[in-house]
């Protein structure tokens, strides 16, 4: 396990103040948006409210979309620091077991066949089964892998060939769909659906996806203490009592229920759950059960910086979170290759 590193927000401290930070940029995402009103008038509008025009929109358009922004960059960053604990990979992220493309290529399907139109729940549930079928698919495959190539342990390498294949294959139908669409509304609609946004989310996609994601933060917290053990390697927690296909099991569907929820209301958001995790290890010494919690915070305040900054760069141009979440973390992801082939 790498050593701790010391700095000045490390230890006990680190919690308080991704908090701390996630209360700025929360009060900072409500208050930010092209309305023309003041701070005050606006915390008054949000507070006591008169029915007028700008309570309707603090209430209803800029809360809840600060409110998903939170639950979206926890469940991000929390399913990030699990799947990287448990395939002891740092380079590891959610994406990788194919949860967030199944869940995106339901929610295509629902845009494509116009089942997306009947009701404001039919594209976030199409999204949630999505990912129920990438789980089913993701457990049985890596399952039978597991036995074969990890002689019986964790299953690791076979939840990564399992992963890769259901990624890949629900990438090549959502292509396939907009390949043949017929409808270039529609095709428009779900490139632009696919690019991630909180923009125009309402309370329905919060309450719709609030209990999906918090049966994924209980399944992922229960894995913290066998991660700890898993550091040591699968024969050592193996004798230390870890149950490795128990833990496997709750790290797939804890991440199914956080990343699948997530996609299915907000799109496709990248980079969350592979750069947090990595900027929050050294300050935590690399313990899984102190990066779990510091990496939902941590992924709360970076989506919610994300999402300040959409809208307030090209604010007519309608810039997709994703887009900004790909920008900013892609040249992050580069330096952590070249720190990794450094050895630092």
């Amino acid at each position: 396990m790498s050593r701790p590193v010391t700095g000045p927000v490390t230890g006990r401290a680190l919690l308080p103040a991704l908090a701390v930070l996630c209360a700025v940029l929360f009060a900072a995402s409500v208050l930010t948006g092209p309305a023309d009103a003041g701070a005050r008038a606006s915390l008054v509008a949000l507070f006591r409210g008169d029915g007028g025009p700008l309570t309707l929109v603090m209430r209803e358009i800029r809360l809840p979309r600060a409110v998903l922004g939170v639950l979206a960059g926890a469940s991000l960053g929390l399913a990030g620091a699990a799947i990287q604990g448990f395939l002891r990979n740092p380079l590891a992220e959610p994406g990788l077991i194919g949860v967030s493309a199944s869940a995106g290529l339901g929610a295509v399907l629902a845009i494509q066949t116009g089942i997306a139109a009947t009701g404001a729940l039919a594209l976030p549930l199409s999204g949630f089964a999505g990912a129920l079928v990438a789980v089913a698919l993701i457990l049985g495959l890596s399952a039978r892998s597991g036995d074969a190539l990890d002689a019986g342990r964790g299953g690791g390498f076979g939840l990564i060939l399992a992963g890769i294949a259901v990624s890949a294959f629900a990438g090549a139908l959502t292509s396939l769909v907009l390949n043949l669409s017929p409808n270039p509304f529609a095709a428009s609609e779900i490139v632009f659906w696919m690019m991630g946004s909180l923009a125009d989310r309402s309370w329905i996609e919060v309450w719709t996806a609030l209990p999906v994601m918090a049966v994924g933060w209980v399944l992922l917290a229960r894995t913290a203490r066998d991660l700890d053990a898993l550091t040591l390697g699968e024969e050592a927690a193996a004798s230390l009592g870890v149950n490795l296909p128990r833990l496997r099991l709750l790290t797939v569907l804890g991440i199914a229920a956080a990343v699948g929820a997530t996609t299915a209301v907000a799109g496709a958001i990248g980079f969350v759950g592979l750069v947090v995790p990595h900027l929050l290890r050294g300050a935590v010494g690399g313990v899984p059960s102190r990066l779990l919690p510091a990496s939902a915070l941590g992924g709360a305040a970076l989506v919610l910086a994300a999402d300040i900054a959409v809208r307030l760069i090209l604010p007519e141009r309608d810039l997709k979170l994703g887009v900004m979440m790909a920008l900013v973390g892609t040249p992050v992801f580069l330096h952590l290759i070249h720190r990794i082939r450094h050895g630092a």
